[in-house]
């Protein structure tokens, strides 16, 4: 059993995932290895480079659509469906720099929080991206103490706002378990195979390759924008390094989504490895901007801030 706190872990996860997220942004869409390419000297800093549209430091759509959940969990007391959708709605109305076409269908098409992406997905049967799994950080740190049946609820019932292929929210559901059984100090791979047993049965095969042990991203059968190979890229990420720095450059440098696999490998090593193991000369850059909720930007303490409040 790990000494770091409880807090700090939370707010790891937190923070983890926007460093990911804002790590990873210039070089989506990219190929494998560019990160170090780069960047090949560890520790040597200017990593937070900007590019693609993105300032040094920017976060992206991940990471604004968690501190928008994290918002609404706070002031709403809970899970509030209705009102994180309208919050939702509300950024997708402002022009964000990005927006996965996926989300944005379900977030402007007019349709009510509570079947806007079931009849997305009625209409075109592709709902399974990873856009649910990218946000749900401050999620799982919030229902965490609520327990592991409520915790993969929540994740699910939180997926389905935007995503309406059941895949998607089952990955959910693995992210936010993995992180609750991570905040106890507990290790959370040696947790995968009672996590895989609590899946919608339909859902376990897929799940349990991406998750084996033995399984490498290179063996995936989709683009890492799918739920299914972006959480075993992250999981794999974890599983191959052993501190947070070295499980974020892993991710990024897998290439091809970069800022969200990044962004969920950050939650996850976040929750393991706590706040105190995210270099500050990436922490320092790190600012989210909040499109359609006036001019306010979220830096570093206002995330670690939510997370720990979330986390009470």
């Amino acid at each position: 059993m790990s000494t770091t706190s409880r807090t700090d872990r939370a707010i790891g996860a937190v923070l983890g995932s926007a460093v990911g997220d804002a790590l990873g942004a210039p070089f989506e869409f990219g190929p494998e290895g560019a990160f170090s390419a780069r960047f090949p000297v560890r520790g040597q800093g200017g990593e937070m480079c900007g590019g693609g549209g993105w300032d040094p430091g920017e976060a992206t759509d991940d990471t604004q659509l968690a501190v928008l959940t994290a918002e609404s969990l706070r002031e709403r007391g809970g899970l509030d469906p209705a009102d994180v959708f309208d919050r939702f709605r509300r950024w997708a109305a402002a022009d964000p720099k990005d927006i996965g076409l996926q989300t944005e269908a379900v977030l402007t098409g007019g349709a009510p929080w509570d079947t806007a992406a079931a009849l997305h997905f009625a209409s075109n049967q592709r709902a399974a991206g990873n856009g649910a799994l990218m946000r749900a950080a401050p999620s799982a740190v919030h229902f965490a103490r609520h327990g592991s049946t409520a915790t993969m609820d929540a994740a699910r019932r939180l997926s389905a706002l935007t995503h309406g292929d059941p895949a998607a929210w089952e990955g959910t559901a693995v992210l936010h378990e993995l992180v609750r059984v991570a905040l106890t100090g507990a290790d959370p791979l040696s947790a995968l195979p009672d996590i895989l047993a609590a899946l919608v049965p339909e859902h376990r095969p897929r799940y349990a390759t991406v998750l084996a042990p033995d399984w490498h991203p290179d063996e995936a059968t989709e683009f890492n924008g799918a739920v299914w190979p972006c959480l075993g890229s992250a999981v794999w990420a974890l599983r191959t390094t052993s501190t947070y720095e070295n499980a974020v450059r892993a991710a990024v440098d897998l290439g091809g989504d970069t800022d969200t696999v990044a962004a969920v490998t950050g939650t996850l090593a976040g929750a393991v490895y706590g706040a105190a193991s995210i270099p500050a000369r990436w922490t320092a850059a790190l600012h989210v901007p909040l499109p359609g909720f006036g001019d306010r930007v979220l830096r570093a303490p206002e995330l670690a801030s939510l997370a720990e409040q979330l986390a009470q």
